[in-house]
């Protein structure tokens, strides 16, 4: 198999500009515990190992229950997510997508103000976008510690 390149180290630009975005999702309106979450169900559906690592550690790291992790991927049918998780988890899979409906902004919009669904959804198609850089360049799964990113 072919080295893939390593985008941390030959594209410093656009790396920049991702972390740019994350700084900013760290201070927006959006608790960080939500998008962490948001942050791992979004990689789920992408398939995207490294960040399932990364996400699942920072969660974890700040009180997230295994029985939470684990049942993500069927966040509909398990009792143990509150109205705003349930909704930011329905945009989050909605926007990755591409699947927006009238009803699910509806949704969105009975638990999120229009400065937190705007910050919700940066930081949806942000993890969509780290997601994708993880899956075309070189990465390692399971090398992930806790705050590297800040």
């Amino acid at each position: 198999m072919e080295t893939r390149i390593n985008a941390f180290e030959k594209g410093k630009k656009a790396m920049g500009a991702l972390f740019t975005l994350s700084g900013y999702l760290k201070k927006s309106a959006i608790e960080r515990e939500l998008l962490e979450l948001v942050d791992f169900r979004v990689s789920q559906i992408n398939g995207c190992a490294y960040c399932l690592d990364m996400h699942s550690k920072e969660l974890r790291a700040i009180g997230e229950t295994e029985q939470r992790l684990y049942g993500l991927s069927a966040w509909r049918e398990c009792p143990y997510y509150s109205a705003r998780e349930r909704a930011a988890l329905e945009w989050a899979e909605a926007l990755t997508k591409v699947q927006v409906t009238d009803e699910i902004y509806r949704i969105a919009k009975e638990q999120f103000s229009d400065e937190e669904l705007v910050d919700l959804t940066l930081g949806v198609t942000t993890i969509n976008t780290w997601n994708r850089f993880n899956l075309a360049f070189e990465n390692t799964p399971g090398t992930y510690q806790i705050g590297a990113f800040g």
